[in-house]
């Protein structure tokens, strides 16, 4: 480690994401001339041009290319590591924007409360809420998202999380349906309605299915959505029935309209719990701003699903 300079890890970040080294120069405050023996260093270290001209321009190479998303995580991080903050932040004077990444079914029931809550406290801070296609971690990793609300997956052990509460699948279906009409709800019963479910990948197969087939049941999925409101929303109107997280019903309790209109019910099946997590990257730990962000998230969330 005595003869590693980490200046030149910076220094090669801003090199591979301008690919000039008269941009880069600009960016890190140094003469186009300095800039070109850092080239040449970082060409010693590495053993790779890194880039190379086209015409009138720098490309990189191969290996360039390769290490050039990797760099720039592990240059964030070892910034993280060396210069955390450790002030406190004026939340009144506090400018700045988090992206957010959670399902429709969470921003349906707690996005109002936390907008309010969080421009009570830092009226200047600006919300962006992403959609959530997957739960692939390179977005936090890239710095992209701030805070993702959801099941955490497996596929990056370094990521952060706090438990934020524990939600279940219940069934809906419509007042009136037939499936109240014989008392309780059997699995044979269940499993003979039309179900529309809940996809952000557009698959027929989800947890339900798996604990029908262990009873020696199998049901008709007629119709596949991205979000649970549009689920509900079909309920709402039809014959069919759906499972949705427990949270998701929330807000009927605030509308007496809405209670009229639908109805849950526990799943004749058993379905694995729903663990939903605030979830981050490490390099953000010990940011103010984003620890505050996080507090917010998290005592909103109690506060408007504590059941």
């Amino acid at each position: 480690m005595e003869n590693m300079d980490l200046n030149l890890l910076r220094a090669l970040d801003v090199l591979l994401d301008e690919a000039s080294v008269t941009g880069a120069a600009r960016r890190l405050g140094l003469s186009p001339s300095a800039m070109s023996r850092t080239l040449t260093r970082l060409r010693s270290a590495t053993g790779d041009p890194l880039l190379v001209r086209a015409g009138r321009h720098l490309v990189p190479t191969p290996y360039g290319t390769d290490i050039r998303d990797r760099v720039h995580v592990l240059t964030r991080d070892v910034q993280a590591v060396l210069r955390p903050q450790h002030r406190e932040v004026d939340l009144k004077a506090l400018d700045r924007t988090f992206v957010l990444r959670a399902n429709e079914g969470f921003l349906n029931v707690v996005a109002a409360p936390l907008v309010t809550a969080i421009m009570k406290e830092a009226p200047r801070v600006r919300l962006r809420f992403a959609p959530k296609p997957d739960k692939d971690a390179l977005p936090l990793r890239e710095g992209r998202i701030d805070l993702e609300i959801g099941v955490r997956g497996v596929s990056a052990p370094e990521i952060r999380s706090r438990l934020l509460f524990r939600d279940m699948f219940v069934g809906v279906a419509r007042i009136g349906h037939p499936l109240f009409l014989d008392g309780d709800i059997s699995v044979a019963r269940y499993a003979a309605c039309h179900h529309v479910v809940t996809s952000r990948r557009g698959t027929f197969r989800g947890p339900v299915d798996d604990a029908l087939e262990q009873l020696g049941y199998q049901r008709t999925v007629s119709v596949i959505v991205p979000g649970f409101p549009d689920a509900l929303e079909i309920v709402r109107q039809s014959d069919l029935v759906t499972h949705v997280p427990r949270s998701c019903l929330t807000n009927l309790s605030n509308d007496p309209a809405e209670i009229l209109r639908l109805r849950p019910f526990q799943l004749p099946v058993k379905t694995p719990e729903i663990v939903v997590s605030a979830i981050w990257h490490p390099r953000l730990d010990a940011d103010p701003a984003h620890r505050w962000l996080r507090e917010t998230v998290y005592t909103v969330c109690r506060k408007v699903l504590a059941h």
